[in-house]
């Protein structure tokens, strides 16, 4: 599929969109003092017993930095192309943890998504990304799967 021109083009596009999702939520958290995730996770509705304790002032600088920084290098990877399998992987990961986070069972946020919302469309394509190889098709995977640190290993694995 990806040797066609108008999927590659549809590839890379979905590619791009999500990269200026995960940045754009990194603007507001990485860059912004006194930032954090606690607010958040304390409030939740569905699944509060998993996420509540994740806003204890232990837990909260730790999991709003992983969350920040994680934006921002999930948001660089997929805007180069570079590490996409990683990244993508990672990304799916949080937009699922964010579904169950927002869920207030059976709605998600509110009463205009019942079960299923942007995180799980986001998270699919995401996917969608690993299987295409998406970090091949005009990015920077390419390129690091010819050099030999990507040879083998989990580099091999994550460019390949």
């Amino acid at each position: 599929m990806t040797e066609v021109a108008t999927p590659r083009g549809f590839v890379v596009l979905l590619r791009i969109l999500l990269a200026w999702v995960f940045l754009y939520a990194a603007s507001h958290q990485a860059f912004e003092p006194g930032w954090s995730a606690a607010g958040f996770l304390a409030n939740t509705k569905t699944f509060n017993f998993l996420f509540a304790p994740l806003a204890s002032p232990g837990l909260a600088p730790v999991i709003s930095f992983l969350v920040a920084w994680g934006h921002l290098l999930i948001g660089l990877s997929l805007l180069a192309g570079l590490a996409l399998r990683v990244s993508a992987a990672f990304g799916a990961l949080l937009m699922i943890l964010y579904w169950m986070a927002h869920m207030d069972f059976p709605f998600i946020t509110n009463t205009n998504n019942f079960i299923v919302d942007d995180h799980i469309i986001y998270g699919v394509v995401l996917v969608m990304l690993i299987v295409v190889k998406a970090g091949h098709v005009w990015g920077l995977d390419t390129w690091a799967s010819k050099q030999d640190f990507a040879k083998g290993g989990i580099v091999g694995w994550a460019v390949n």
